[in-house]
């Protein structure tokens, strides 16, 4: 029989749903259970896409003995941390706290109160690796809670006193921000460089995206030194490995140094925050296998992560057939057959270096061993084939794959990771001229305007899934969509996107914001936990903080309205000096100073859009341009563009474009040459 998880719409508390362990979710009847039975809580909180969260339920959750105990000890709570990042930050700091590590699956116990007071992450089903068995914790625990509750409450207490201190209390500082600021980040980065493997610190390795945008921002300041890491971080990831040289799209990390094998799963907001980074690349260098990059991992999204909606996937898993990275590996049997062309082969196979050992288990993950010159040195052929006779080749293998048993998906639509991802594709289809792109965005935010508010309240919410919506909306999920419709109304000039975007802008400041400066995760209609959170570091997604500073100063450009500008600052001045001291875990933050710290280039282009407008468009989007906000006043429309848009007629009945940098504003100009040299 299907335990209270079948009621639910997420796909990871689903897959738990024939447990028999008497799950509930995150709720009101579960903890009333626990405080009316005077019974501690075990929660466990994991992801879809976590190989170790499959392992832990098939060896422990779908155990009869072991789910006994649980039952009869606990009451246990299964949370998928995608919908409730609140809890899983809470908690996450808990376990760090306890064990100096943390991770997932997480598993933590709880007083019937729900302060922590023992945790850890995957437990073996039989002692091993230097851990106890799962059993023989529950029964210590449970133990431990029978025989020395005064200690248990006692650890509980001051650890929740810990976490109030720590991820409730008041944003602290009032440095300036300036311009050293971003130089002392850069320096700091420059020491941390892994310049032999790419990337910073050791394997485990992550990608770092809101590092390598911080940097090419600095670059667009003249800064080489930054340009070059951020062209060598992606050079190594792009060549293979943790990127998917057959089908697109990255997975979460290296297990390794050298960005070889990854932990496979693919996650949305990773392919949203790197696309970005390698367009913003391609911008600056002009290198086509950046743009190649963008175009296959946006692709992937579209053909393996879009709902019918027009809403993006959360996740693929990194199991299928319950083996991890089985639908990404080959042996050499496989590419031959999958190639019968014996040239085609020959090239692949001395690409990426394929022998019939493999690299990875007796298999071979693709990652790039000769570049294209030094293949056309061995085979022959012209350095400019290559890349199309690899792509040819990779299409077939694609093909190939298509036939095996797929990755399990989580569809369901998280708000935040979606306006990450509208970025991506608004701003792609703006740099690259790609109307697919184009229309993908505005699909997307259309669905985001349409499933993401409640419909009666207009607040938005977590998640959205098959017809049903999940928990209340987070400041991140506020501040993402925000800033994806402000891009997107630089692609698609339709008021409606930007007048959206002002109105999601005042709600996220009545929900979240600290009179005292900065702002809380949770707004003021959630439920009451043992604190109000604000995770102010950036760490695999951006900090809610930082996207919301991003957008405050993105509406104070188009409005003119100080407000936007306070808020922003008040968010800002505690962050100087961590973000100085530690910029990999700050690094959207630092994105944030850089617009702060300016000139920030406001742009109105007059005129009928697209037609007449082209020209200035195709000018203004031609680089990368971090400090700016465009705006388009059609010649006649009904309706109202952005305040920045407001009385700026066309001169002379011409096209016109308006450029104005730290409120002074240049001659108005009808000469897209013109309008080129005062973007420069």
């Amino acid at each position: 029989m299907a335990n209270r998880l079948a009621r639910e719409s997420s796909p990871y508390l689903r897959q738990h749903q024939h447990n028999p362990v008497d799950w509930y979710p995150w709720s009101d009847e579960a903890l009333k259970k626990a405080k009316s039975e005077d019974k501690p809580i075990f929660l466990s909180i994991g992801y879809a896409a976590c190989h170790w969260c499959h392992v832990m339920e098939r060896e422990s959750f779908e155990d009869g003995e072991t789910a006994e105990l649980m039952n009869r000890y606990f009451v246990n709570i299964k949370v998928d941390r995608e919908e409730r990042p609140d809890l899983d930050g809470i908690y996450m700091q808990a376990v760090v706290a306890l064990t100096r590590h943390g991770g997932w699956p997480m598993s933590v116990f709880l007083t019937p109160d729900g302060e922590p007071f023992y945790g850890g992450t995957y437990f073996p089903p039989a002692p091993r690796y230097q851990m106890p068995s799962f059993k023989q914790v529950l029964t210590a625990v449970a133990d431990a809670w029978e025989q020395d509750r005064e200690n248990v409450r006692d650890q509980a207490g001051r650890l929740s006193t810990m976490l109030r201190e720590e991820l409730g209390g008041p944003m602290a500082g009032t440095e300036t921000i300036s311009s050293s600021l971003l130089d002392n980040a850069a320096m700091k980065l420059a020491q941390a460089y892994d310049w032999k493997n790419g990337g910073w610190g050791k394997a485990p390795k992550f990608p770092q995206p809101m590092t390598i945008e911080f940097l090419l921002r600095k670059a667009t300041r003249g800064d080489k030194m930054a340009l070059q890491m951020a062209e060598h971080a992606l050079d190594a990831m792009g060549k293979g490995g943790m990127y998917d040289v057959v089908g697109g799209g990255f997975a979460r990390y290296s297990v390794d140094d050298h960005w070889l094998v990854p932990h496979f799963e693919k996650m949305l907001y990773d392919n949203a925050q790197l696309a970005r980074v390698y367009l913003y690349a391609w911008l600056l260098t002009k290198k086509p296998h950046y743009r190649r990059i963008v175009e296959e991992t946006l692709d992937f999204v579209m053909r393996e992560m879009t709902g019918p909606e027009g809403g993006f996937y959360s996740s693929l898993d990194a199991d299928s057939e319950g083996v991890e990275g089985k639908f990404y590996v080959w042996t050499l049997e496989e590419i031959t057959k999958a190639l019968p062309d014996p040239h085609e082969q020959a090239l692949v196979i001395a690409a990426y270096g394929i022998t019939k050992e493999g690299n990875f288990e007796g298999k071979t993950v693709l990652q790039r061993k000769l570049d294209d010159a030094q293949l056309a040195g061995l085979t022959g052929v012209d350095e400019g084939e290559i890349p199309l006779m690899l792509a040819e080749a990779h299409a077939k293998l694609l093909s190939a794959r298509e036939e095996r048993v797929r990755p399990g998906t989580d569809d369901k639509c998280v708000t935040s990771w979606n306006g990450l991802m509208l970025s991506a594709f608004s701003e792609a289809g703006r740099y690259l001229e790609n109307d697919t792109y184009k229309s993908m965005a505005m699909r997307n935010g259309r669905f985001l305007l349409n499933y993401a508010p409640d419909s009666s309240s207009g607040r938005l919410n977590r998640t959205w899934r098959a017809g049903q919506s999940g928990p209340k909306g987070f400041l991140e999920d506020y501040a993402a969509m925000i800033n994806g419709l402000i891009s997107l109304y630089q692609t698609d000039p339709d008021p409606k996107w930007f007048a959206a975007a002002r109105k999601l802008t005042d709600q996220m400041i009545d929900l979240f914001s600290d009179p005292a400066g900065g702002f809380f995760d949770t707004g003021t209609d959630h439920e009451t936990l043992i604190v109000r959170p604000r995770d102010i570091q950036d760490n695999a997604t951006p900090s809610g903080g930082s996207l919301a500073a991003l957008a405050l100063l993105a509406m104070a450009a188009y409005t003119g309205d100080g407000k936007y500008t306070d808020i922003a600052a008040g968010s800002l001045s505690p962050i100087v000096a961590p973000a100085g001291l530690y910029p990999t875990a700050f690094a959207n933050w630092l994105c944030a100073a850089d617009t702060a710290i300016g000139p920030m280039h406001e742009i109105v282009l007059v005129g009928d859009f697209p037609d007449a407008l082209t020209a200035f468009s195709n000018t203004l989007w031609n680089t990368y341009r971090p400090r700016l906000v465009a705006a388009v006043a059609p010649s006649s429309s009904e309706h109202h563009p952005p305040p920045v848009a407001e009385n700026r007629p066309m001169v002379n009945g011409q096209p016109t474009a308006y450029v104005c940098e730290g409120f002074v504003c240049l001659q108005p100009a009808v000469d897209p040459a013109e309008f080129a040299a005062q973007l420069s």
